[in-house]
């Protein structure tokens, strides 16, 4: 099947190439030089412009930052709609507000093409292994055509029903769960350097422990390589604390965990530290109590 996929970072390089692994015919669409030759190099084609994807692609998934760059690269001037074939289906795995899941369905529903609300987790590594966790709704047609490449990026695929918005209420959710616990970690962290404890040691020592947790495990070994280059980085979760943060407050539901997060990711975003990994949140706490990192090692 000729694919493409229009977001090159953590998530949606690790789908390319494992569509490529797969046999698919891949081109990959980043305004990143490096992204663009890393695909290349496996492969697979890589252009600047989602315009310029090859006409007569089957499917086509959508991994960029929020629901404005998802809908310009669908509909926009530049977009690639048109390059579609009349049986496309479009997986948006966009971390999008399920409102904004189900008006971009329904856009592409008016052109007669089939999409699944699919949004993705399972970090970096998860996506390179082909082993994505894809909470998904949409038709059973979409499913149907989707179907060739879940097989080549997921390890679990959630069908979650067929209304468009279903897919992102559970991302959402997740993204709950995955911002604080990032948050939780680099306290607790910064309060156990700043109490005296060995940084290394308190990692091994919470990580056999019944405080650990997915996030703690996986992200705090970033700062104790110190190593912020983001695999996905502070103001991801600047904007996905606040789609949660926008949705409670729609349902008049309050949530003062997540609403303490997302002060924290942006007081780090707002001291410049927007763009490092989102484990470095924990550099607020460097601010504010003065407390020693490890430094990235040579």
């Amino acid at each position: 099947m000729d694919v493409g996929v229009i977001g090159l970072g953590s998530m949606g390089m690790g789908a390319a190439l494992n569509l490529l692994r797969k046999g698919h015919a891949v081109t990959g669409c980043d305004l990143r030089e490096t992204a663009r030759a890393e695909l290349q190099l496996a492969g697979g084609r890589a252009v600047a412009r989602a315009a310029d994807m090859p006409a007569g692609m089957g499917a086509l998934i959508v991994l960029v930052v929020n629901a404005a760059q998802a809908e310009d690269v669908l509909f926009g001037p530049d977009g690639c709609l048109p390059l579609l074939t009349p049986d496309a289906v479009v997986i948006c795995s966009t971390t999008l507000a399920p409102e904004a899941a189900r008006r971009i369905g329904a856009r592409l529903d008016e052109h007669g093409i089939a999409m699944l609300d699919a949004p993705v987790s399972g970090g970096a590594a998860g996506a390179r292994a082909g082993r994505m966790t894809v909470m998904a709704s949409g038709p059973a047609t979409a499913f149907d055509r989707a179907q060739p490449v879940l097989d080549a990026i997921a390890g679990k695929v959630w069908r979650l029903g067929e209304a468009h918005g279903a897919g992102s209420t559970v991302k959402m959710v997740n993204q709950l769960l995955a911002g604080v616990h990032i948050a939780a970690a680099a306290e607790a962290m910064a309060l156990g350097i700043r109490a005296g404890a060995d940084p290394q040691t308190l990692f091994d020592v919470i990580t056999t422990s019944a405080g650990n947790s997915w996030m703690f495990e996986n992200r705090v070994p970033h700062v104790l390589a110190g190593d912020d280059t983001p695999l996905s980085s502070v103001n991801i979760f600047v904007k996905d604390l606040g789609i949660v943060l926008d949705q409670a407050r729609a349902l008049t539901f309050p949530l003062p965990l997540a609403a303490a997060a997302h002060q924290l990711y942006l007081a780090a975003a707002a001291s410049g530290h927007g763009g490092a990994d989102d484990a470095f949140v924990i550099r607020v706490w460097q601010a504010l109590t003065g407390i020693k990192l490890p430094e990235r090692k040579a």
